[in-house]
Protein backbone atom coordinates (compact mmCIF):
# COMPACT_ATOMS: atom_id res chain seq x y z
CA UNK A 1 0.00 0.00 0.00
CA UNK A 2 0.66 3.48 -0.05
CA UNK A 3 1.18 5.16 3.14
CA UNK A 4 1.85 8.17 4.87
CA UNK A 5 2.92 8.31 8.51
CA UNK A 6 2.73 10.88 11.07
CA UNK A 7 5.22 11.51 13.83
CA UNK A 8 7.51 13.81 16.01
CA UNK A 9 8.97 12.16 19.09
CA UNK A 10 11.47 9.41 19.72
CA UNK A 11 8.69 7.00 20.36
CA UNK A 12 7.82 7.47 16.40
CA UNK A 13 10.64 6.27 15.05
CA UNK A 14 10.69 2.43 15.18
CA UNK A 15 7.61 1.71 13.76
CA UNK A 16 8.57 4.11 10.85
CA UNK A 17 12.03 2.87 10.64
CA UNK A 18 10.08 -0.85 10.38
CA UNK A 19 7.33 0.18 7.93
CA UNK A 20 9.95 1.58 5.39
CA UNK A 21 11.59 -1.88 5.27
CA UNK A 22 8.39 -3.34 4.80
CA UNK A 23 6.79 -4.18 1.52
CA UNK A 24 4.71 -1.12 1.72
CA UNK A 25 5.95 2.27 0.15
CA UNK A 26 6.22 5.28 2.30
CA UNK A 27 4.80 8.33 -0.02
CA UNK A 28 5.05 10.97 2.76
CA UNK A 29 6.00 12.18 6.41
CA UNK A 30 4.99 13.79 8.46
CA UNK A 31 5.88 15.68 11.42
CA UNK A 32 5.95 19.39 13.09
CA UNK A 33 8.32 22.20 12.29
CA UNK A 34 11.62 22.26 13.19
CA UNK A 35 11.69 23.59 17.57
CA UNK A 36 14.18 25.37 19.81
CA UNK A 37 15.72 22.78 21.44
CA UNK A 38 18.60 23.69 24.73
CA UNK A 39 19.81 26.84 26.74
CA UNK A 40 20.49 28.69 23.39
CA UNK A 41 17.36 27.38 21.58
CA UNK A 42 18.61 26.43 18.44
CA UNK A 43 16.30 25.09 15.61
CA UNK A 44 16.36 21.41 16.02
CA UNK A 45 14.34 18.79 13.36
CA UNK A 46 12.30 16.38 14.86
CA UNK A 47 13.42 12.49 15.84
CA UNK A 48 11.04 11.86 12.73
CA UNK A 49 12.42 14.21 10.48
CA UNK A 50 15.76 13.22 11.29
CA UNK A 51 15.09 9.76 10.50
CA UNK A 52 12.90 10.66 7.31
CA UNK A 53 15.86 12.43 5.92
CA UNK A 54 18.29 9.25 6.81
CA UNK A 55 15.98 7.38 4.75
CA UNK A 56 15.28 9.25 2.18
CA UNK A 57 11.74 9.95 2.64
CA UNK A 58 10.18 12.93 1.59
CA UNK A 59 8.85 15.26 4.79
CA UNK A 60 6.13 17.85 5.79
CA UNK A 61 6.65 19.86 8.40
CA UNK A 62 3.83 21.25 9.69
CA UNK A 63 2.61 21.99 13.47
CA UNK A 64 -1.50 22.34 12.42
CA UNK A 65 -3.28 19.27 9.80
CA UNK A 66 -5.26 21.75 7.88
CA UNK A 67 -6.30 22.52 4.62
CA UNK A 68 -2.66 23.01 2.95
CA UNK A 69 -1.85 20.21 4.96
CA UNK A 70 -4.74 18.24 3.61
CA UNK A 71 -3.95 19.60 0.00
CA UNK A 72 -0.24 17.96 0.30
CA UNK A 73 -1.18 15.19 1.92
CA UNK A 74 -3.79 14.10 -0.58
CA UNK A 75 -1.74 14.81 -3.82
CA UNK A 76 0.64 11.74 -2.75
CA UNK A 77 -2.61 9.74 -3.05
CA UNK A 78 -2.33 7.48 0.31
CA UNK A 79 -4.09 3.76 0.37
CA UNK A 80 -3.56 4.30 4.25
CA UNK A 81 -2.73 7.03 6.90
CA UNK A 82 -0.55 5.67 9.93
CA UNK A 83 0.13 8.21 13.07
CA UNK A 84 2.34 7.34 16.17
CA UNK A 85 2.97 10.55 17.96
CA UNK A 86 2.53 13.25 16.04
CA UNK A 87 1.35 15.67 18.62
CA UNK A 88 -2.00 17.24 16.83
CA UNK A 89 -5.70 16.01 15.55
CA UNK A 90 -6.59 14.49 12.58
CA UNK A 91 -9.78 15.86 11.46
CA UNK A 92 -12.28 15.89 8.18
CA UNK A 93 -11.45 15.88 5.04
CA UNK A 94 -8.27 14.68 5.73
CA UNK A 95 -9.30 11.89 8.34
CA UNK A 96 -11.15 10.53 5.28
CA UNK A 97 -8.16 11.45 2.55
CA UNK A 98 -6.45 8.21 2.46
CA UNK A 99 -8.26 5.58 0.96
CA UNK A 100 -8.42 3.16 3.86
CA UNK A 101 -8.40 5.98 6.64
CA UNK A 102 -5.96 5.92 9.58
CA UNK A 103 -4.87 4.02 11.94
CA UNK A 104 -3.19 4.83 15.40
CA UNK A 105 -0.62 3.43 17.32
CA UNK A 106 -1.50 4.38 20.92
CA UNK A 107 0.26 3.49 24.15
CA UNK A 108 -2.54 2.76 26.55
CA UNK A 109 -4.55 -0.32 26.47
CA UNK A 110 -7.58 1.74 25.33
CA UNK A 111 -10.28 3.24 26.33
CA UNK A 112 -7.69 3.40 29.54
CA UNK A 113 -5.99 6.73 29.26
CA UNK A 114 -6.74 8.28 25.94
CA UNK A 115 -4.89 11.18 25.12
CA UNK A 116 -1.49 13.02 25.14
CA UNK A 117 0.26 10.95 28.02
CA UNK A 118 -0.75 7.40 28.42
CA UNK A 119 2.09 5.94 30.10
CA UNK A 120 2.80 8.77 32.24
CA UNK A 121 -0.60 8.92 33.52
CA UNK A 122 -0.90 5.23 34.13
CA UNK A 123 2.50 4.68 36.15
CA UNK A 124 1.23 7.64 38.11
CA UNK A 125 -2.11 5.96 38.92
CA UNK A 126 0.21 2.76 39.73
CA UNK A 127 -1.73 0.47 37.07
CA UNK A 128 -0.21 -2.65 37.13
CA UNK A 129 -0.35 -3.02 33.57
CA UNK A 130 0.23 -0.87 30.46
CA UNK A 131 0.19 -1.51 27.36
CA UNK A 132 -0.35 -0.29 23.80
CA UNK A 133 -2.85 -0.65 20.92
CA UNK A 134 -3.26 -0.07 17.20
CA UNK A 135 -7.01 1.52 16.76
CA UNK A 136 -8.95 2.83 13.59
CA UNK A 137 -8.80 6.49 13.51
CA UNK A 138 -12.57 8.59 14.62
CA UNK A 139 -13.23 11.69 15.11
CA UNK A 140 -13.84 11.45 18.86
CA UNK A 141 -10.24 11.51 20.37
CA UNK A 142 -8.71 8.09 20.70
CA UNK A 143 -12.27 6.09 20.59
CA UNK A 144 -11.97 4.26 17.43
CA UNK A 145 -12.19 0.57 16.91
CA UNK A 146 -9.15 -1.38 18.02
CA UNK A 147 -7.28 -3.83 15.66
CA UNK A 148 -4.56 -5.14 17.88
CA UNK A 149 -2.98 -4.86 21.50
CA UNK A 150 -0.42 -5.55 23.41
CA UNK A 151 0.82 -5.40 27.22
CA UNK A 152 3.60 -4.64 29.74
CA UNK A 153 3.77 -5.32 33.48
CA UNK A 154 6.29 -2.43 34.69
CA UNK A 155 8.45 -3.71 37.30
CA UNK A 156 11.54 -2.33 39.91
CA UNK A 157 11.85 1.11 38.79
CA UNK A 158 10.87 1.51 35.97
CA UNK A 159 9.77 4.72 34.25
CA UNK A 160 7.77 6.15 31.80
CA UNK A 161 10.55 6.45 29.54
CA UNK A 162 11.80 3.12 30.11
CA UNK A 163 8.23 2.01 29.28
CA UNK A 164 7.63 4.17 26.48
CA UNK A 165 10.87 2.57 24.92
CA UNK A 166 9.57 -0.73 25.48
CA UNK A 167 5.92 0.04 23.64
CA UNK A 168 7.31 2.10 20.91
CA UNK A 169 9.73 -1.03 20.01
CA UNK A 170 7.65 -4.09 20.56
CA UNK A 171 4.48 -1.62 19.01
CA UNK A 172 6.41 -1.15 15.85
CA UNK A 173 6.09 -4.69 15.33
CA UNK A 174 2.35 -4.81 16.03
CA UNK A 175 1.83 -1.52 13.87
CA UNK A 176 3.50 -3.16 10.89
CA UNK A 177 1.39 -6.64 11.32
CA UNK A 178 -1.98 -4.50 11.27
CA UNK A 179 -0.93 -2.93 8.56
CA UNK A 180 -0.34 -6.15 6.60
CA UNK A 181 -3.52 -7.30 7.69
CA UNK A 182 -5.47 -4.18 6.25
CA UNK A 183 -3.63 -4.77 2.84
CA UNK A 184 -4.45 -8.59 2.49
CA UNK A 185 -8.09 -7.69 3.82
CA UNK A 186 -8.10 -9.63 6.53
CA UNK A 187 -7.72 -6.50 9.82
CA UNK A 188 -10.48 -7.39 12.42
CA UNK A 189 -11.28 -4.88 14.68
CA UNK A 190 -13.43 -4.55 17.95
CA UNK A 191 -15.05 -2.02 19.72
CA UNK A 192 -13.25 -0.74 22.69
CA UNK A 193 -15.30 -1.55 25.61
CA UNK A 194 -15.55 -0.14 29.46
CA UNK A 195 -14.81 3.63 30.56
CA UNK A 196 -12.79 5.94 29.50
CA UNK A 197 -10.12 7.86 31.76
CA UNK A 198 -8.00 10.66 29.79
CA UNK A 199 -4.24 11.59 29.68
CA UNK A 200 -3.89 15.39 28.98
CA UNK A 201 -0.51 16.33 28.16
CA UNK A 202 1.82 16.88 31.64
CA UNK A 203 2.54 19.68 32.97
CA UNK A 204 5.53 21.40 34.83
CA UNK A 205 3.25 21.17 37.89
CA UNK A 206 2.88 17.41 37.42
CA UNK A 207 6.13 16.54 38.54
CA UNK A 208 5.78 18.54 41.87
CA UNK A 209 6.21 15.68 44.59
CA UNK A 210 3.19 15.54 47.06
CA UNK A 211 5.20 14.77 49.97
CA UNK A 212 1.70 14.44 52.00
CA UNK A 213 0.86 11.77 50.05
CA UNK A 214 1.69 8.02 50.37
CA UNK A 215 5.06 6.72 49.71
CA UNK A 216 3.45 4.07 47.39
CA UNK A 217 2.16 7.12 45.46
CA UNK A 218 4.89 9.42 45.56
CA UNK A 219 7.15 6.76 44.31
CA UNK A 220 4.85 6.13 41.22
CA UNK A 221 4.98 9.70 40.63
CA UNK A 222 8.71 10.10 40.10
CA UNK A 223 8.38 6.92 37.73
CA UNK A 224 5.48 8.78 35.83
CA UNK A 225 7.37 11.92 35.32
CA UNK A 226 10.81 10.91 34.52
CA UNK A 227 11.97 11.83 32.27
CA UNK A 228 9.84 14.70 31.26
CA UNK A 229 8.52 17.02 32.73
CA UNK A 230 10.58 15.94 35.42
CA UNK A 231 9.69 15.14 39.39
CA UNK A 232 11.09 18.06 42.20
CA UNK A 233 10.12 19.91 44.81
CA UNK A 234 11.56 23.16 46.23
CA UNK A 235 14.49 24.04 49.32
CA UNK A 236 14.71 27.34 50.46
CA UNK A 237 12.58 28.13 47.38
CA UNK A 238 14.92 27.13 44.56
CA UNK A 239 14.07 23.65 42.82
CA UNK A 240 15.68 20.08 43.35
CA UNK A 241 15.59 17.53 40.30
CA UNK A 242 14.53 13.43 42.16
CA UNK A 243 15.63 12.31 39.18
CA UNK A 244 15.58 8.78 40.94
CA UNK A 245 14.25 7.40 44.35
CA UNK A 246 13.05 4.23 45.24
CA UNK A 247 11.65 2.63 48.41
CA UNK A 248 13.17 2.61 51.62
CA UNK A 249 15.06 0.02 53.11
CA UNK A 250 15.71 1.39 56.19
CA UNK A 251 12.91 2.67 59.09
CA UNK A 252 12.51 5.77 60.42
CA UNK A 253 9.70 8.54 61.21
CA UNK A 254 10.01 11.41 59.45
CA UNK A 255 7.53 14.47 58.69
CA UNK A 256 6.40 15.01 55.21
CA UNK A 257 9.04 16.18 52.95
CA UNK A 258 11.88 15.82 55.72
CA UNK A 259 15.09 14.75 54.49
CA UNK A 260 18.06 12.99 57.02
CA UNK A 261 20.77 10.73 56.12
CA UNK A 262 20.51 7.08 57.91
CA UNK A 263 22.86 5.16 57.28
CA UNK A 264 23.58 5.45 53.72
CA UNK A 265 20.43 5.89 52.65
CA UNK A 266 19.06 9.97 52.19
CA UNK A 267 15.76 9.73 53.37
CA UNK A 268 12.57 11.67 52.30
CA UNK A 269 9.22 11.52 54.77
CA UNK A 270 6.21 11.02 53.06
CA UNK A 271 2.32 10.46 54.74
CA UNK A 272 3.54 7.35 55.85
CA UNK A 273 7.32 5.68 55.52
CA UNK A 274 10.47 7.35 53.70
CA UNK A 275 11.62 7.00 50.33
CA UNK A 276 15.29 7.46 49.70
CA UNK A 277 16.58 9.54 47.42
CA UNK A 278 19.21 8.27 45.09
CA UNK A 279 19.88 10.86 42.69
CA UNK A 280 19.02 14.71 42.87
CA UNK A 281 19.95 17.44 40.36
CA UNK A 282 19.93 21.05 42.92
CA UNK A 283 19.25 24.27 40.77
CA UNK A 284 22.15 25.73 38.47
CA UNK A 285 24.12 22.13 39.16
CA UNK A 286 24.69 18.76 37.34
CA UNK A 287 23.25 15.64 38.53
CA UNK A 288 24.44 14.12 41.99
CA UNK A 289 24.66 11.34 44.36
CA UNK A 290 21.99 12.12 46.91
CA UNK A 291 24.07 11.22 49.56
CA UNK A 292 26.85 13.70 48.00
CA UNK A 293 24.22 16.52 47.98
CA UNK A 294 23.38 15.92 51.71
CA UNK A 295 26.55 16.25 52.44
CA UNK A 296 26.91 19.69 51.03
CA UNK A 297 24.56 20.93 52.70
CA UNK A 298 25.97 20.13 56.62
CA UNK A 299 25.04 23.05 58.12
CA UNK A 300 22.62 24.65 57.12
CA UNK A 301 19.81 23.45 59.63
CA UNK A 302 16.60 20.99 59.06
CA UNK A 303 15.99 20.32 55.46
CA UNK A 304 12.58 20.34 54.70
CA UNK A 305 11.45 19.78 51.17
CA UNK A 306 8.55 21.21 49.53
Amino acid sequence: MRVVFAGTPDAAVPSLRLLAASTHDIVGVITRRDAPLGRKRVLTPSPIARAAEELGLPVIKTDRLDAEATSRIAALKPDLGVIVAYGGLVREPLLSTPGRGWINLHFSLLPRWRGAAPVQHALIAGDEVVGAAVFQLVPELDAGDVFAVLEHRPVGGETAGDVLDDLAHRGAYLLEDVVDQLAAGTAVATPQEGSATFAPKLTLDDGRIRWNEPAHDVLNRVRGVTPEPGAHAELDGARVKILAARAASTARELAPGEVELVGKEVLAGTADEPIALVTVQPAGRGSMAAADWWRGLRGIGPVVLR
